[in-house]
C-alpha cells in the first residue's frame, strides 16, 4: 500500500479511536512537520488536524530550513514529525538539532525506511518514536492523542 492510501485508511480507523477517547481531557498540540513530499505532507496535515488535536505551526522540506526554524526565538512546538530522507540534508540532523533546541518537544520519525537499523539510529539520535509511513499512520494518530492528554510540562514521550 502506498503512503497516501495508508493515510486515508488511518482516517477511517482512527475516527473510531477518537470517538472513544472523548472521556479524556485533551489539549491542542502544536506540531512542526519536516517532509519533502508535498502530497504526503498535505495528506498528513489533513489527517492529523482532523483526527487528533494537532495544529501544524510550520513545515520544512530540508534539514537547514528545519534547523533554522527550531533555533528561532519564539518558535514553539510540542511535537516535531520528521522524515529521514529530505530534499537536502537528513532527518537525523533535524533530530539532533530538535533534541538540543526543543528538549521538551516529542520527536517522531515518520519514514518509508523504518527498518530495524534505521529505527535504532533514530532512537539513538534522540527520537522518541519511529513510525512507518505506509503502515503506522493510525499508531501516529494514537500517539498524538495520547500526548494531547498529558499535562503541560509533562516531558514523558
Amino acid at each position: 500500500m502506498n503512503t497516501r492510501g495508508a493515510i486515508a485508511n488511518a482516517v477511517g480507523a482512527a475516527a473510531g479511536v477518537r470517538a472513544q477517547d472523548g472521556a479524556a481531557s485533551t489539549r491542542p498540540l502544536d506540531a512542526y512537520v519536516v517532509e519533502d513530499n508535498v502530497i504526503v505532507l498535505e495528506s498528513l496535515i489533513a489527517a492529523l488536524e482532523e483526527l487528533a488535536p494537532v495544529h501544524v505551526v510550520g513545515t520544512a522540506a530540508d534539514e537547514s530550513v528545519a534547523v533554522e526554524w527550531l533555533r528561532a526565538d519564539g518558535a514553539h512546538c510540542d511535537l516535531v514529525i520528521i522524515d529521514i530522507f529530505l530534499r537536502t540534508g537528513s532527518g537525523l540532523g533535524v533530530i539532533a538539532a530538535a533534541r538540543r533546541k526543543r528538549p521538551d518537544a516529542a520527536l517522531v520519525v515518520l519514514s518509508n525506511y523504518a527498518t530495524d537499523e534505521m529505527r535504532a539510529r533514530c532512537l539513538a539520535s534522540g527520537a522518541d518514536r519511529v513510525f512507518d509511513k505506509s503502515r503506522d499512520i493510525d499508531q501516529l494518530v494514537a500517539y498524538c492523542l495520547a500526548l494531547s492528554t498529558r499535562e503541560p510540562g509533562d516531558t514523558r514521550h
